[in-house]
């Protein structure tokens, strides 16, 4: 099966990202977890480590293996680069090829041909707001492809777009680009 890279970036949607890691794995797909710090807040790298049965990627200056840059080494081995949560930062970090954190650099460091998900999840405004609009665009120009997020009743109250896509969504894209690949 495939190596995905599943980026999980600052949302309380984060959380899901353990139902994730572990129903990819029962498809029989190698999953590497890379977390921004502010994903680690919602969601401990543990639980993704066990999940994962793969160390959790945190630093972009953490070199494991003196012999490999890591991040590289990473996007290198990357069949599907997934972003699930992405957050309207991680959007714009993305969009604007910012390489600050784990996340950003792995993909900038993407060869060219390596397919890529996002999965939006944030506040109705935030993801409705030109600036994020103007950014999915670009990163569409740049091949990322996109699972939209639902209207629901997101974690600030607020009814509308912006919640993350439920899991068997995610999973359909992912096995649609991994079909296509």
């Amino acid at each position: 099966m495939a190596t995905i890279t599943l980026a999980v970036t600052g949302s309380i949607s984060a959380y899901k990202a353990a139902d994730l890691v572990s129903q990819l794995g029962k498809y029989g797909h190698q999953v590497h977890v890379l977390m921004t710090e502010s994903a680690q807040a919602f969601i401990t790298p543990l639980t993704l480590q066990v999940l994962s049965k793969h160390p959790v990627h945190l630093d972009t200056m953490e070199e494991p293996d003196p012999a490999k840059v890591n991040h590289i080494q990473l996007a290198k081995e990357t069949d599907l680069f997934l972003v699930a949560p992405a957050s309207a930062n991680a959007l714009a970090k993305l969009a604007n090829g910012l390489a600050d954190n784990i996340v950003t650099a792995t993909a900038l460091a993407l060869p060219p041909t390596t397919p890529k998900l996002l999965a939006p999840a944030m506040n109705t405004n935030m993801y409705l707001h030109p600036a994020t609009q103007k950014n999915l665009e670009t990163l569409h120009d740049y091949g990322y492809q996109l699972v939209s997020p639902r209207e629901s009743i997101l974690a600030c109250g607020d009814r509308g777009v912006g919640a993350l896509a439920e899991i068997p969504a995610i999973l359909e894209s992912v096995k649609e680009i991994l079909d296509l690949a």
